[in-house]
């Protein structure tokens, strides 16, 4: 079987950092957190990398991250562009936004061959979750239904000390398979547990730290590009009526209406590491002091 690819989201890179040369370095030797989640995806057996990113950082993008994807892996860009829309539809007047997770993964059809997994370009998944992923993809070949899977966090090793989160709390029944994936848009460390409101803080639902939850780390067989394909004017039609300037076709609601019928599998995988990310800037420090923790632990080269 082909090795598996790495479809990386970075097409937000540009706005989300003020610019890609100001995106922060996670390490003295100037790495972000986009190349250790790379080197972690070669050593558990991906073999190509297709990054999704927008032509207006292209120049920059690979003249940094581009330039340091080490040696062996197969390197594809692809753009999606917020005009990227099919034959018969065009753009709303307005519209800046770009069309969502789902819609940036179909701009990689191109691309893809192979069973392949999506991550961010800005969260720190760690070497177990490319490990179990990799083996997910590698031992599973494409039939119906499609055998999908998702890796899942711990909740407790996603939260931040300094605010909320959002986070997609996952059910999962007996067989490891999704039943589930219900969005909690503000959840708050609170001791050894977590607590979310819905009502701006008037009441609040414990949560427990060992709740699985959807980093949007999820791998796929390669039909589901001709069913995003499919999906994507149904969705249009709604969105321009609905929500023009602001409607996004997001990865967990298209692999979840597959699911529904009947036409993939979501299997949950368990990730025992613990997720980074910048959420807030006071979460630099702590991740810059994370990683360098793993690269004297040995998890990492002092310089890759």
């Amino acid at each position: 079987m082909n090795k598996p690819a790495l479809v990386i989201l970075a097409a937000g890179m540009g706005s989300r950092y003020g610019g890609l040369k100001q995106m922060d370095p996670m390490d003295p030797q100037g790495h972000a957190i986009i190349d250790y989640s790379i080197y972690d995806a070669k050593r558990a057996g991906f073999g190509k990398i297709v990054f999704i990113i927008k032509k207006e950082i292209e120049k920059d993008f690979k003249e940094t991250i581009g330039k340091r994807v080490p040696e062996g892996l197969e390197v594809c860009y692809a753009y999606q562009e917020v005009d990227a829309l099919p034959e018969g539809y065009s753009l709303p007047e307005g519209r800046v936004k770009p069309w969502g997770t789902a819609h940036a993964v179909l701009c990689a059809k191109p691309f893809i061959q192979e069973p392949f997994a999506v991550i961010n370009a800005d969260d720190y998944y760690g070497v177990h979750g490319f490990q179990i992923m990799a083996d997910f993809l590698t031992s599973h070949e494409e039939q119906d239904p499609a055998p999908f899977a998702m890796v899942g966090y711990h909740l407790g090793n996603t939260v931040t000390d300094n605010g909320y989160v959002s986070r997609g709390i996952c059910e999962v029944d007996d067989n490891h398979q999704l039943i589930s994936i219900t969005e909690r848009t503000h959840i708050e460390k609170r001791g050894d547990h977590a607590e979310f409101t819905e009502d701006d803080g008037k009441t609040w639902t414990p949560l427990s730290f060992d709740q699985l939850v959807s980093m949007n780390f999820f791998g796929f067989q390669p039909m589901i590009m001709d069913e995003l394909e499919t999906g994507f004017p149904a969705f249009l039609d709604q969105a321009l009526a609905e929500n023009p300037l602001k409607g996004e076709y997001f990865i967990p609601s298209a692999a979840s209406d597959l699911l529904g019928k009947g036409k993939a599998t979501m299997e949950v995988l368990v990730s025992k590491d613990q997720w980074y990310g910048v959420t807030y800037p006071e979460d630099k420090e702590n991740v810059m002091n994370a990683l360098q923790t793993l690269k004297d632990q040995g998890v990492y080269p002092q310089n890759f």
